[in-house]
Formats: C-alpha cells, sequence, structure tokens
C-alpha cells in the first residue's frame, strides 16, 4: 500500500466569475511566496482540476498550507468539495455537475508572528464516487462568513497538497 500525493499550487487555481480569492506574490527578502488572499468577511473559492491517478480507495486527505497577511490571532475555517467524472462512463454534463457535500477544518492561528506559516488536513469522505482515472474537481474554500472563523484579515494560500491511498 502506498500513499499517491498531487501537490497543486496557486498559479493552477481556477475561478467562478465572483467570490474568489485574490492571487498574491510577496517579494521576500530572499524568495517570493506566490498565494491566494482569501478574505475574512466573505467565502471564496477556487478550484483545481486533477486525475484520479492510481486511486484504490479511501478518503482524500487535502493539506492546506496558509499565513495571515497582518493577523496573529483567531480561527480560519477551510472547506473541500470534489467532484467525479469517469470519462466515457458518466453520462452526466460536466457543465452542470454539482460537488460532493463539502468538509471542513477550524485552523488556529499560533500567534507571535503574523505571516507564520501553518498547515491543517480536512478529510474529504464526501467521494462522489471517485474511481481510479476519474477526472476531478476540487474546490477549496475559506468560510469567512462563518460565525467560527474568527481571523481578521487575509488568510493566504500558500500550496494544497492531495493525498490518497492506491489499494
Amino acid at each position: 500500500m502506498a500513499t499517491v500525493t498531487q501537490l497543486l499550487s496557486p498559479a493552477e487555481a481556477s475561478f467562478l466569475a465572483s467570490l474568489f480569492p485574490q492571487y498574491v506574490r510577496a517579494l521576500g527578502t530572499s524568495f517570493p511566496v506566490d498565494g491566494l488572499a482569501y478574505d475574512a468577511a466573505t467565502d471564496e473559492a477556487a478550484y483545481w482540476a486533477f486525475s484520479a491517478v492510481l486511486y484504490g480507495s479511501g478518503n482524500l486527505t487535502v493539506t492546506i498550507e496558509w499565513y495571515a497577511d497582518s493577523s496573529s490571532s483567531g480561527d480560519v475555517v477551510w472547506g473541500a468539495a470534489i467532484a467525479a467524472i469517469t470519462p466515457n462512463t458518466d453520462t452526466q454534463d460536466i457543465e452542470t455537475k454539482a460537488l460532493a457535500t463539502e468538509n471542513t477544518v477550524t485552523d488556529s492561528h499560533l500567534g507571535t508572528v503574523g505571516q507564520r506559516l501553518h498547515s491543517c488536513s480536512i478529510t474529504v469522505s464526501n467521494l462522489d464516487s471517485i474511481a481510479v482515472g476519474d477526472a476531478v474537481w476540487m474546490r477549496v474554500r475559506r468560510l469567512g462568513a462563518d460565525g467560527s472563523d474568527t481571523m481578521a484579515g487575509d488568510a493566504v494560500l500558500t500550496r494544497v497538497s492531495l493525498s490518497y491511498s492506491d489499494t
């Protein structure tokens, strides 16, 4: 049994016409940092498409790396949802396919430094009948309008990793 991991960068994200995070690039002292800046007061979403290469069975784990643009305390609520289509088998219209029910996690800012890198994981258990080789779309969003999301300012997503079992 092995774990398959796919890395998804901010630059690879797609967006709907509204309610999306801003693509940002911070010119750090030693290297640039690209990210998606999710607002504190609005539910904003980004989308990635991938193939379920070597998917075996079980839940997906979505790991989000993020930092606060200006805050040093509070909680951020992240959500992830997928839609899976088996090419040449499923008859679903690709342009109207719905996402499965979202899974969420609340992550706390660890304090002291506003731009401290954080990591949290969402177990995606609503799998939309995903199978090996499926075309999959994943939405990652910050639920800024959720009462449990208490961190002021933007949460900047720097990377998403997706992992699952090949058996």
